[in-house]
């Protein structure tokens, strides 16, 4: 399940000062804590290497180190920005497959930016940015291995989507546009330029099936955290409750432009947070 922020891209952005991921990874134990947070550094600084300004050389290559360093924890030699790593990988069973998948996700990024990709493309995407993400969440949640793996693919995916519907217009402005290409065709909408997709008279005509899409993925992630303990789920519970929150507010705005940021309120994130955070 992806990490909430506000930048755009795979939304790693400010999690760590008061978001729902930050007050749904407080409520773990210390280990599963500091594994999480360790998890969320890790996506945070491959990601901040994607959306940088650098020269788009200089960021694969910084990308390919971060799959060289990886490869080197897993052969018992962790550089010193991984050493910490090495107890959660242990005591988890972290996968360095999920890892390399986030790095992969990145570099999509990363040799042009990504415009009206088709939707075996846009999934692959979620599969990486968020879906492994959750791949790694659900071991230090220590979720059963199967009903992890179907939460990770479906709550990853509910979460990119709502990430990707929340933020057409900030997307655009870095010249991203990640909606799929055979929606936009669908609309009658033929170019792949984010200024004039987000302009166009059309958009929701692509925009509501996606929300709908994640809608699916959402109740698919409630059927499977329901047949498992509370304790286990509590974490991406709260995520889960507070993107869906805001897939709500979005298909509740609308799509047409001009569209304003939607914000979930304080009293919806401490009520979300009271009802799932203490058992």
């Amino acid at each position: 399940m992806t990490l909430e922020a506000t930048t755009p891209g795979a939304n790693y952005g400010s999690a760590a000062s008061g978001s729902s991921f930050y007050a749904a990874m407080r409520i773990l134990p210390h280990d599963q804590r500091e594994a999480m947070f360790q998890i969320y550094s890790f996506c945070r600084q491959v990601d901040d290497i994607a959306d940088s300004d650098g020269p788009r050389e200089e960021r694969l290559a910084a990308l390919q180190q971060w799959r060289d360093d990886i490869d080197a924890l897993y052969q018992g030699h962790p550089p010193p920005r991984l050493k910490d790593y090495v107890a959660s990988v242990k005591t988890f069973g972290l996968k360095r497959e999920d890892f390399l998948a986030i790095v992969d996700g990145m570099e999509m990024d990363v040799p042009q930016d990504i415009r009206a990709p088709d939707m075996a493309t846009l999934d692959l995407y979620c599969d990486r940015v968020a879906s492994a993400v959750g791949r790694l969440s659900v071991r230090v949640f220590g979720m059963p291995e199967e009903d992890g793996i179907l939460l990770a693919y479906h709550l990853g995916r509910a979460l990119q989507l709502t990430n990707i519907l929340r933020d057409i217009d900030e997307d655009a402005g870095l010249g991203r546009l990640y909606l799929p290409r055979e929606a936009l065709l669908h609309a009658g909408i033929t170019s792949d330029d984010p200024d004039r997709v987000i302009a166009e008279r059309a958009l929701p005509k692509v925009c509501l099936p996606l929300a709908q899409r994640a809608k699916v993925h959402f109740e698919k992630s409630d059927e499977i955290m329901n047949r498992n303990k509370r304790r286990a789920v509590r974490a991406p519970r709260i995520m889960s409750r507070y993107y869906h929150s805001i897939l709500d507010l979005l298909i509740a705005r609308g799509f047409t432009a001009p569209r304003e940021p939607v914000r979930v309120s304080k009293i919806t994130r401490i009520l979300i947070l009271l009802r799932y955070a203490f058992i």
